[in-house]
């Protein structure tokens, strides 16, 4: 396996692994060690199936239902399509470029849920010539940057993370949907449990502060996302069918770039991780 790392401690690209489910234990350790360390890999030409990289995410933990499917419905899926396209290979209707317009946002996968997503693993199949690429912020070094005082300031703090709060805006939830994912509360500086390196938690899915009033809370909210996805701090990946990539949602955001989907395909295979709530959130300070 060969690391090049895509800057300073967030991000590399792997090659000499392939990610499916027959890694040995000793190559599962090292990959998750990889991910406490560099948070956003990239693995290009990934000979993956919806079978195999359900195997993959299967050895890091327990495959996430997919929240709309479920909330919806009540069938579980693991499994999520990112982009334009849909199973039998139709193109989606104006309607779900309304709806995936919302991962335009910063985000981080499954924040709105009580056991937040550990990682995503997103495989590339059809993606668009111009447009649609994937960028991220490290939410780790984001904490790094803050001033002694202002950590201090947000080490106690609590968040209601609220998808409804976050999504009714670009597009209808399903009342079911709605239902299934009341607000939750986390904290807003979370800790790995393996480095014990601290990190914000913040994104689109935030909707306020505990204990402050709503103008307190996005005054706050709105000011760290701004400082923290600044220009110079995103990473943006440029899609190749075959790419594999895997990013920390404990200490990661990110957020889709637009594109024609009227003139381009795109078809992008997501799954989750469910994180480990325990050791992982700490408790009320």
């Amino acid at each position: 396996m060969d690391i090049t790392p895509l800057s300073p401690g967030f991000g590399a690209r792997i090659t000499g692994m392939r990610l499916d489910g027959a890694l040995s234990s000793d190559a599962l350790n090292e990959l998750r060690s990889i991910i406490d360390t560099y948070s956003l890999l990239h693995f290009p030409n990934q000979d993956m199936t919806d079978d195999r990289q359900l195997a993959f995410t299967q050895l890091l933990g327990s495959p996430e239902a997919e929240h709309v499917t479920f909330g919806t419905t009540g069938q579980v899926t693991y499994f999520g399509t990112v982009g334009n396209i849909k199973d039998d290979g139709t193109v989606a209707d104006a309607t779900n470029a309304r709806y995936q317009s919302g991962n335009q946002l910063w985000h981080s996968d499954s924040s709105f849920r009580e056991t937040p997503s550990y990682v995503s693993i997103l495989h590339a199949y059809e993606v668009p010539e111009e447009g649609g690429d994937t960028e991220f912020v490290s939410m780790r070094t984001a904490y790094e940057r803050l001033s002694q005082k202002e950590k201090e300031e947000v080490d106690p703090l609590f968040v209601l993370h609220d998808y409804v709060f976050s999504r009714s805006p670009i597009a209808p939830v399903n009342p079911n949907h709605a239902a299934s994912l009341p607000p939750v509360m986390h904290p807003l500086v979370r800790i790995n449990p393996n480095t014990r390196a601290k990190n914000l938690y913040i994104g689109s899915h935030a909707r306020s502060i505990v204990g402050f009033t709503g103008i307190e809370s996005r005054a706050l909210l709105d000011r760290l996302l701004v400082l923290t996805t600044k220009a110079e701090f995103i990473l943006t990946h440029r899609w190749t069918p075959g790419d594999t990539v895997i990013w920390d949602n404990r200490c990661t955001l990110h957020r889709g770039t637009g594109y024609d989907a009227a003139r381009w395909r795109r078809r992008l295979r997501q799954t989750r991780v469910v994180g480990n709530e325990k050791g992982v959130i700490p408790q009320a300070r």
